[in-house]
C-alpha cells in the first residue's frame, strides 16, 4: 500500500531526477502507480473512498423498528435494558456478545436521528458585574472536631469574572445563613457587585406560583446593599454553573489539602475555620490580576452591616418555654406569661426583655426539637418533684450521663421517693456547682455507695478532693510478635 510519505517523496524526486521511472524507483513504488499520483497530484489519503458499506449482516435489522419505536417514545432507555428485553422477546436469537453491536447502533441513532440535546452557552463576564452563591454539603469529607464528626455546610461565594471565592461555615439553608454568609463575603471583599445570583432557595426565592419573586427579607438584604437579585430556573442548576463548578474544585482542593495535612481531625472549630481561610487565600492567590480589575469597579459598601437575625415577639408559656421555628426553648421561670423578643441567628438564639439580653443559647437544627435548661425551672420543680417522672422533656434534665445513672440507681433503690431525691440533687447542682456534683456522683457510683442528696452534699461540702477520672493507657502493640508467629507457621 502506497503511503502519503512515499507520494510526497515521489513529487520531490520528480523535480530532480532525469526520468519519472528513476524517481518512482527511489520513492519505492511501481512506475505505473507513480504516473497515477503524478497526474492527480493528490495523496493516497485524499483519494481514499469512505467506508460506507457494511462488512457483515446487521443482526438487529429485523427488530430495529421495535427498538426505534421504544427510543422515540422515551429517550432514556439504555442499550443494556433494550438488549435484555430482546433476549426475553426472542429467546435464543441474541447472544450476550452482541450487546456491544446494539450499543454502537443506538449511539449512531441518537447522534443522527435522536432528540436534540440541550446546548450550554458559555457566557461573557464583566468585572464587578456578577457574583454567585450557594450552599454545599461537606459531610462526605468526614471532617472531625476533637474526634467527633462535624456535620456542616459551606455557604460558598464567588465572583464570576475573576473566580475569587470565599465561604462561611453553616448548618442549614436558612435565611440567617444566607444573610451571614453573603455579608461576610461582601465585607471581606470590600465592595459590592452589581448582581447576585442564587439557586432557588426557599429562604430567598418564592415558589413559582407566588407573584412575588423574592421573599421580603431577602429583598430587604439586597436593597441594603443596592445589589440586584437573580435566580435560576427550577431544575436548571447549569444556570448557576460558575458556583457549581467552584463547589467541585473547592472540595477537591480541600480533599488534597487534608491529605497533605495527614489528618481530618481538628482540635476546635476555630482551628478548622482558620484552615479553610488559609485554603481560600491560596486558591485566590492566582487570581490577583483579574481580581484587581474587579476591585476597581465594585461599588461602595453601606455604612454598616444588616442584622443577621430574625426577630420575633413571643409569649412565654405556662411551662416557662417559648416556641420558635417549630422548636421549644426554655427561659427563666420569672418570665412566665411575659412577652419577650427572640432573635434567631444562624447558630444561636438570644432572648431579650426590657432592652436587656436575658439568655443566649445554641439554635436547634431541624423541627420538633427542644432545649430545656434545668436551671430555668428547677426552683419550681423542687416544690413539685412528682411532676418530674412524666415530664415531657425529662431527658433534658440530665446534665450528664452520670446524672442519668444516678437517677436510675435511685429508682432501683428508693423508687417511692426517687424523683424527690433526684430533683434535690439537681437543685443543689444549680445552686452550687454542677461539676462538683457530677464528680461526687461519679465517686459514689464507682464505689457502689448509696446515692442520695445527703451523700452528694456531704462530699461537696467537705471540700474533699475527689480523684480525677482514671486514665487508661494502652501500650502500643508490638507487631514483630505477629511476624514471628507467621514465620513459624510458614516453616510448619
Amino acid at each position: 500500500m502506497v503511503t502519503d510519505n512515499q507520494v510526497r517523496r515521489l513529487l520531490k524526486l520528480a523535480q530532480t531526477e532525469k526520468t519519472k521511472a528513476l524517481a518512482s524507483s527511489k520513492a519505492g513504488m511501481d512506475a505505473k502507480t507513480a504516473r497515477k499520483y503524478l497526474r492527480s497530484g493528490r495523496l493516497p489519503s485524499q483519494v481514499k473512498k469512505e467506508h460506507t458499506w457494511q462488512t457483515r449482516k446487521d443482526p438487529f435489522a429485523d427488530v430495529w423498528p421495535e427498538i426505534e419505536a421504544l427510543l422515540k417514545e422515551d429517550g432514556r432507555f439504555e442499550a443494556t435494558t433494550l438488549f435484555a428485553w430482546l433476549q426475553r422477546e426472542y429467546p435464543g436469537r441474541f447472544s450476550d456478545g452482541q450487546l456491544r453491536t446494539l450499543q454502537r447502533k443506538i449511539k449512531r441513532w441518537r447522534a443522527l436521528e435522536g432528540p436534540f440535546k440541550e446546548v450550554y452557552f458559555q457566557q461573557k463576564h464583566s468585572p464587578g458585574d456578577l457574583c454567585a452563591s450557594d450552599f454545599t454539603h461537606m459531610n462526605e469529607l468526614e471532617i472531625t472536631i476533637d474526634g467527633v464528626l462535624f456535620k456542616h455546610m459551606i455557604y460558598h461565594f464567588v465572583l464570576t469574572y475573576s473566580n475569587w471565592e470565599t465561604g462561611t461555615i453553616c448548618f442549614s439553608e436558612s435565611f440567617e445563613s444566607i444573610s451571614e454568609g453573603l455579608q461576610n463575603a461582601l465585607w471581606e471583599l470590600g465592595g459590592v457587585p452589581v448582581k447576585h445570583r442564587t439557586d432557588r432557595l426557599s429562604s430567598a426565592v418564592h415558589k413559582v406560583s407566588n407573584p412575588e419573586e423574592f421573599t421580603q427579607r431577602y429583598k430587604g438584604l439586597l436593597s441594603h446593599y443596592r445589589i440586584k437579585g437573580e435566580k435560576i430556573q427550577a431544575g436548571k442548576a447549569n444556570e448557576n454553573g460558575d458556583i457549581e463548578q467552584r463547589h467541585y474544585r473547592f472540595k477537591k482542593a480541600l480533599e488534597q489539602a487534608l491529605l497533605l495535612r495527614g489528618s481530618r481531625n481538628f482540635a476546635s472549630r476555630t482551628a478548622y475555620s482558620e484552615f479553610l481561610r488559609g485554603l481560600f487565600t491560596r486558591l485566590n492567590s492566582g487570581r490577583k490580576e483579574r481580581f484587581q480589575e474587579e476591585l476597581r469597579v465594585l461599588r461602595r459598601l453601606p455604612e454598616r452591616r444588616l442584622n443577621d437575625f430574625k426577630q420575633k415577639r413571643v409569649k412565654v408559656g405556662p411551662g416557662s418555654a417559648i416556641r420558635l421555628q417549630h422548636n421549644v426553648y426554655s427561659v427563666p421561670s420569672r418570665l412566665k406569661g411575659e412577652w419577650v423578643e427572640a432573635r434567631l441567628y444562624a447558630e444561636y438564639v438570644e432572648i431579650w426583655y426590657a432592652q436587656r439580653m436575658i439568655e443566649r443559647m445554641p439554635r436547634l437544627r431541624g423541627e420538633e426539637k427542644h432545649r430545656i435548661n434545668y436551671r430555668h425551672i428547677i426552683d419550681c420543680l423542687v416544690r413539685k418533684p412528682g411532676a418530674f417522672e412524666n415530664y415531657r422533656y425529662r431527658d433534658d434534665l440530665f446534665p450528664s450521663s452520670r446524672f442519668r445513672m444516678a437517677y436510675d440507681v435511685l429508682t432501683q433503690t428508693i423508687a417511692h421517693r426517687a424523683n424527690k431525691e433526684y430533683v434535690k440533687i439537681l437543685h443543689y447542682a444549680a445552686s452550687e456547682s454542677e461539676a462538683r456534683v457530677d464528680d461526687a456522683l461519679r465517686l459514689l457510683l464507682e464505689q457502689h455507695s448509696a446515692v442520695s442528696f445527703d451523700a452528694v452534699k456531704a462530699l461537696v461540702d467537705s471540700s474533699q478532693k475527689i480523684p480525677s477520672v482514671t486514665e487508661v493507657s494502652i501500650d502500643e502493640v508490638n507487631l514483630e510478635a505477629y511476624d514471628h508467629l507467621l514465620s513459624m507457621k510458614a516453616v510448619l
